[in-house]
């Protein structure tokens, strides 16, 4: 096979668990917001409806990492692809990131920086502001 043949097929599965991580996220939302309701309804104390939340809210911005690294890989073919002669070979997701890799500190820094996206931080932060405005009228 030619490089712009595996580059396509690349391009192909690394879209398909890009859409798939982005329906994931969607699913820690809306799971969520269940879970949330049902704490609200059991009359579960704030701050274990407001840990959940945050527990949720991290676990997506982890999976927005991961996203976004396949969306570079994704770039980086579609930039390869259009080139006459792509020069590097395809299937080298791991390898690359491997080679771009931060440290843990880096990692983590990463981790919150997604989770800090406004894509990201919806429904999460208004929830939690919730959670404290309600806990603060019940201390009037």
């Amino acid at each position: 096979m030619n490089s712009k043949t595996l580059l396509g097929q690349e391009w192909q599965t690394l879209q398909a668990n890009h859409e798939q991580h982005e329906r994931n996220a969607l699913s820690i939302k809306l799971v969520c917001l269940a879970l949330c309701l049902i704490g609200l309804a059991l009359r579960l104390p704030p701050v274990w409806i407001g840990f959940t939340v945050l527990l949720c809210w991290v676990q997506e911005g982890i999976y927005k990492t991961y996203q976004s690294r396949l969306t570079e890989r994704l770039q980086r073919i579609e930039a390869l692809l259009g080139q006459p002669e792509p020069m590097q070979v395809a299937m080298q997701l791991h390898t690359d990131w491997a080679a771009s890799r931060p440290g843990s500190i880096g990692l983590i820094a990463s981790y919150i920086l997604s989770a800090c996206r406004p894509t990201v931080a919806f429904p999460y932060l208004p929830i939690v502001l919730m959670l404290l405005v309600g806990r603060w009228l019940t201390w009037l």
